[in-house]
């Protein structure tokens, strides 16, 4: 299922805005419509200490908000996890500024306020797919280098075996 990691277990979603309106609106439609385990957070601090924690995988921030701007929020984001899914909800204004920064801390997508939440639940599937397929080609490369270097060490006993 398209809701889920790998364990079986719902994508967790972050929501971080100043706006306890936007807050109630995008996790009530979301725990409706979708499996996702949604938490919310009206200030950075908090919000960047349960990416801390561990087991997020999909960030929504704001762009303007008064403790911390969102593109300053994602980018500490990306360093803690950067196979997190980073998306920011921009007004109008600020959109020439959310599409500079995309680049900047990898933006996956910009959502302009007001959203449509038939497409922002298509952006946050997507979202999440992008990041379970960098999960596994993660996976992939790394039994790669494992069976490379498993041949490598058989070709030495080889090389070994017949000087």
């Amino acid at each position: 299922m398209p809701d889920q990691q790998e364990t079986g277990l719902p994508s967790t979603i972050l929501i971080l805005d100043d706006e306890e309106m936007v807050l109630t609106s995008l996790s009530s439609f979301l725990e409706l419509e979708t499996n996702y385990e949604v938490v919310t957070f009206t200030n950075g601090v908090d919000a960047l200490g349960r990416v801390e924690k561990g087991g997020v995988d999909l960030v929504i921030s704001d762009y303007l908000m008064p403790d911390i701007d969102g593109i300053t929020f994602l980018a500490k984001v990306k360093a803690l996890d950067p196979q997190i899914t980073r998306i920011i909800l921009t007004g109008y204004a600020d959109k020439e500024n959310a599409i500079k920064a995309i680049n900047d801390v990898g933006l996956f997508q910009y959502i302009e306020k007001p959203w449509e939440n038939d497409d922002i639940r298509i952006v946050i599937r997507n979202g999440l797919e992008k990041r379970r397929l960098m999960r596994d080609l993660d996976q992939k490369v790394t039994e790669i280098q494992k069976a490379y270097g498993d041949l490598q060490g058989l070709h030495r006993e080889i090389l070994k075996a017949f000087a």
